[in-house]
């Protein structure tokens, strides 16, 4: 029994003892394909999923619409080419959430800024600033700062919470404020407030910017998608007749059906980008 006693005063000493330093290695930053599709992710508002889960799902979607069209249809041919269709859906879903959140959030960014300012102005501490946020900000992003209140309580430490702060914004802007109050926590400085205040200001005007030529622009991206749909509408309607799906399965209609597929694909990624914004992206991740 001593011994027992003394191995759990041991690690209980040990632990208190691991608890009073810091880290000696910095979280690890992902790069690359996962860290955008993780962050494309988080915009859409499905954090909790992983890459590999979005994969997964493309993938399963796949076999099962190329199982359907192929019970329906009899073509290989044509079940694969829907097949391959339906494997970009979710990435489509998941761009689309991703684009209408990030269009919302612009529109919210000023009122946290805003609200930073004017509690960095009222004497309080950089983590109260942050911290009244899940309380007193704005409401699309109320749980991320509630998660940071709850990160800085559990381990006092400023730096690692603001990094979990951007994972969970996963926003250049986001990116901006967190890298600047960073700065003021570990520097000093007496700029902060002016800082914030022009950042406020300059996001106003981006954002009606953005939705004046978003607005006037939206038809481009429109009409780039009733033109991609519009064929495939029209194989699947002629799919259900057995002499045009036979067609379809010789060296022939293969080729017709990838050289159609290559033409969309071309022809939609083209029209998007003539008709779309750049997104800004994340430099300081």
């Amino acid at each position: 029994m001593g011994v027992v006693i003394g191995l759990l005063l041991g690690a209980g000493l040990a632990s208190v003892w691991a608890a009073c330093w810091p880290p000696t290695q910095q979280r690890a930053r992902r790069t690359g394909w996962s860290a955008r599709t993780q962050d494309l992710l988080v915009q859409a508002g499905a954090g909790t999923v992983r890459p590999s889960g979005l994969v997964g799902a493309s993938v399963a979607l796949a076999v099962v619409v190329l199982v359907l069209a192929a019970a329906l249809t009899r073509s290989p041919t044509i079940a694969l080419a829907f097949a391959l269709l339906a494997a970009g859906l979710p990435w489509s879903l998941v761009r689309s959430r991703a684009r209408r959140r990030r269009a919302a959030l612009r529109h919210v960014w000023p009122e946290v800024v805003d609200h930073l300012a004017s509690a960095v102005r009222a004497g309080l501490s950089l983590p109260e600033a942050l911290v009244q946020l899940g309380d007193r900000g704005p409401v699309e992003l109320r749980p991320q700062f509630l998660a940071f209140a709850r990160d800085f309580r559990a381990s006092g430490r400023f730096g690692e919470s603001l990094d979990l702060l951007k994972e969970r914004l996963a926003d250049p802007v986001g990116d901006r404020i967190v890298e600047a109050l960073r700065m003021t926590r570990e520097v000093g400085g007496t700029d902060l407030g002016r800082l914030l205040r022009t950042l406020s200001r300059f996001l106003r005007e981006d954002a009606r910017t953005r939705g004046e030529i978003e607005a006037r622009q939206s038809w481009t991206v429109n009409a780039a998608r009733l033109a991609v749909a519009g064929p495939w509408v029209v194989l699947g309607l002629l799919a259900t007749r057995p002499e045009t799906a036979r067609a379809y399965d010789s060296v022939t209609g293969a080729a017709v059906l990838l050289t159609g597929a290559a033409s969309c694909v071309v022809a939609y990624r083209t029209m998007i980008r003539i008709g779309r914004l750049p997104e800004e992206n994340r430099v300081l991740r």
